[in-house]
């Protein structure tokens, strides 16, 4: 497992991730996106974390091997050294174990390379998935901010998760 850069020839995955309805409750999604502007994002994909605050990388089981997933760090602030976390793995790769070796490896990058203090999650109080997995790779529940999220059929409450990285 290994997390990468976005590259050019990840159009297409892109494209497949970012357009799956499904996803688009957890990711502020409300719309289809076109090729056109993931070939624009692509093209500014290498700037500096520091100066755009976010971070997208491409989750792959082994080098040259087809991209799984994104994990995200968003939100990033410079001065409490914080950023937020945000993680998808394609439907049909699910249930392999990838989005907690992913977390282990952004949680290592956070720490060592960008050294950041602390990284968090905010996670629909539904997604009980997404909530197994951050306890499991270690972040604490610190609360729950209530009816936070609108959905489809109301509003949702959302569990935040954070994880200090004692940097």
């Amino acid at each position: 497992m290994h997390l990468r850069a976005l590259e050019p020839d990840d159009l297409e995955f892109l494209y497949a991730l970012e357009n799956d309805p499904d996803i688009w409750g957890v990711s502020d999604t409300l719309a289809p996106v076109s090729r056109h502007a993931l070939r624009e994002y692509l093209e500014h994909a290498s700037v500096d974390f520091h100066a755009v605050r976010q971070l997208r990388l491409v989750i792959a089981t082994e080098i040259g091997s087809p991209a799984v997933g994104v994990v995200d760090l968003f939100d990033y602030d410079p001065l409490h050294q914080r950023a937020g976390v945000g993680i998808t793995i394609l439907a049909r790769e699910r249930q392999h174990g990838y989005a907690r070796q992913a977390l282990e490896l952004l949680k290592n990058h956070a720490r060592t390379i960008l050294r950041l203090h602390q990284i968090y999650a905010t996670v629909g109080a539904d997604n009980l998935p997404s909530m197994r997995l951050f306890a499991a790779a270690g972040f604490r529940q610190v609360g729950t901010r209530q009816a936070w999220l609108r959905t489809a059929t109301g509003w949702q409450d959302a569990v935040e998760w954070q994880f200090l990285l004692g940097v």
